[in-house]
């Protein structure tokens, strides 16, 4: 069987590598372990990210027997067991064992890439539109009204940007009155930068507000030393991708969620 990985564009894959491992680290929670080779997290936010089980190596264990474990671990945490399938996860017939136990799939998800940064244009401000930083519980507050997160989904979501080990950078742009325009923010690891929780209120969409706070992310990070950039979106926001990919990025490959349990699709 060919490694998924091997099917992402030559040209793309040593960034889309980086842009896998950075990723893992910018939305690293403080409930995670290891359980052989493969890394468990179990946060009750909202981002099945932060509460996903990651397979990073094939460890020496038989993989029912991991699952096992896996599946122990979410249950004394009270979280249902979610699996996320890379083209890196390992072993590499992952996805194929978990389908054949009828496991669904759900929340197909593209990381798209931008190889440099030295080629931005320069993000325009209409008159009195400001671009702030927030805090981290100011920011996961914002967020979660436009998610519709609950409480604890918020409270789980701000602990995680301040426990970060990947510096949290949270803006938001408004206009002259301060009605929010647009928000997101940015997490670089030395040269590479991750977009993460852009979102635009409803009654703004279509005004190339998301646009414009992207441009002065990306920006503000190549400032600080970011080479290349990547984010995560979506398979079926066809609507995201074109903004995105009108600022540069390119798709390098996709991943996706499993789980024993259809109530998480």
């Amino acid at each position: 069987m060919q490694p998924a990985a091997e099917r992402i564009p030559a040209p793309l894959l040593a960034l889309a590598r980086r842009a896998e491992e950075a990723g893992l680290n910018a939305s690293t929670p403080p409930q995670q372990q290891r359980i052989e080779g493969w890394l468990i997290r179990l946060s009750p936010g909202k981002a099945k990210r932060s509460r996903c089980v990651n397979a990073l190596d094939e460890g020496s264990l038989p993989l029912d027997e991991l699952l096992r474990r896996c599946a122990g671990a979410f249950a004394s945490a009270g979280l249902p067991l979610c699996v996320r399938v890379t083209p890196f996860s390992r072993p590499v017939d992952l996805d194929a064992h978990l389908a054949a136990q009828g496991w669904s799939r759900f929340d197909l998800t593209d990381v798209m890439v931008r190889p440099r940064l030295d080629d931005l244009p320069e993000p325009v401000l209409t008159a009195g539109q400001m671009i702030a930083a927030v805090d981290a519980p100011a920011y996961a507050a914002v967020v979660g009204v436009l998610r519709g997160s609950s409480r604890g989904e918020i409270e789980a979501h701000a602990q995680r940007l301040l426990e970060s080990p990947v510096p949290y950078r949270g803006h938001c742009l408004r206009d002259a009155a301060g009605a929010l325009l647009a928000c997101g923010q940015f997490a670089r690891e030395g040269g590479i930068v991750g977009l993460y929780d852009i979102f635009t209120p409803t009654e703004q969409r279509g005004r190339g507000h998301a646009r414009t706070l992207c441009l002065a992310l990306l920006q503000r990070a190549r400032a600080e030393g970011a080479a290349e950039a990547y984010l995560q979106v979506s398979s079926d926001n066809l609507v995201a991708q074109r903004v995105y990919q009108r600022l540069g990025f390119e798709s390098a490959y996709r991943y996706h969620y499993r789980s024993p349990l259809t109530e998480l699709r």
